[in-house]
C-alpha cells in the first residue's frame, strides 16, 4: 500500500489507522485522507494563465539578457582588461 517515499506513506497510514479506530467505535463515518502537495488545476483557463505569464516572463528576461553583455563587455574594452 505504501511507496518508499515517507511523503505518501504517513497520510496512508493515518487514514488506516484512523478509519480503523472509527470502526472499533461502531461508527459509520470514514476519515478520507489525500497527499496531494497542490490542489490540481481543472480550469483550462488557469493553466493558461499560469502558462502564458511564465512565457512573458522568460520572454523579458530574454530580451534583457543581451545588452546587459554587450555593455559589460564595451565597459572591458574601454578600461582595456584582459582576462588571464
Amino acid at each position: 500500500l505504501c511507496s518508499p517515499e515517507p511523503v505518501n506513506c504517513y497520510p496512508l497510514l493515518m487514514n488506516i489507522i484512523s478509519n480503523s479506530l472509527l470502526r472499533l467505535r461502531n461508527s459509520t463515518a470514514r476519515i478520507r485522507v489525500w497527499s496531494e502537495l497542490f490542489p490540481r488545476l481543472q480550469t483550462p483557463d488557469i493553466k493558461n494563465y499560469i502558462f502564458f505569464n511564465c512565457l512573458d516572463y522568460l520572454l523579458l528576461l530574454a530580451a534583457g539578457l543581451p545588452p546587459l553583455f554587450a555593455v559589460s563587455s564595451t565597459e572591458d574594452y574601454k578600461v582595456k582588461s584582459t582576462s588571464c
